[in-house]
């Protein structure tokens, strides 16, 4: 009984960080903000940023963590799938030079801010087509990568189990309202690229 209430709480932790992120993500609430505090909109990201990495930081350390062993590999099993580890980490470092990191974290937008050249209905990002590198086998490699590596583990415990598998279901959710905005802004050509490439995970044929 003990196990089940430390995994409801931790659902409920960590779907309470999901659903705030997603909230505070939308295009709607972004919208109604601009309306609000026009160009300084271009502050937003790094706000939502910051604030994100804390509310995870605090669901992170508040979260029971049940001492429940779902599996141990023994040498040199473990070994070997710490080493693949490797594999999903020079995946993410791929995926990640498609992305323009100053963009993502913010740092971008404020610099336009401050040269008075950023416009309102950037919202809070340069919304951008990402269809090469590792955007050819995934629309979303980032979650992709992050899954493998979550879940490929030499040694698995209740509590990484139940945290690694809210996170992988917060990716398809997120990627879900992503889309939404990205069919939105670049029509027809994202639409026959979602057709062609496997949300998360590639297609086989």
């Amino acid at each position: 009984m003990k196990y089940v209430l430390d995994v409801l709480i931790i659902i409920f932790l960590f779907g309470l960080f999901g659903f705030s992120h997603s909230l505070l993500a939308s295009v709607s609430f972004k919208e109604k903000l601009k309306e609000r505090i026009g160009t300084k909109i271009a502050f937003y990201r790094l706000f939502y940023n910051i604030t994100s990495a804390m509310i995870f930081i605090v669901a992170y350390d508040i979260s029971p963590k049940p001492d429940l062993v779902i599996y141990e590999l023994d040498y040199p099993y473990d070994i070997f799938v710490f080493a693949l580890q490797i594999l999903p980490f020079i995946g993410l470092i791929w995926a990640s030079k498609n992305i323009d990191l100053k963009e993502f974290i913010g740092i971008n937008q404020v610099l336009r801010f401050i040269n008075n050249n950023y416009k309102e209905d950037d919202l809070d990002e340069i919304s951008v087509f990402r269809n090469e590198g590792a955007y050819k086998i995934s629309r979303h490699p980032i979650y992709l990568f992050s899954i493998i590596y979550l879940f490929l583990r030499p040694s698995m415990d209740l509590f990484f189990l139940v945290f690694a598998s809210c996170l992988t279901i917060y990716f398809y959710i997120g990627s879900v309202y992503e889309e939404k905005k990205l069919a939105a802004v670049f029509g027809e050509d994202y639409c026959k690229y979602r057709e062609q490439v496997g949300r998360i995970f590639p297609k086989m044929f």
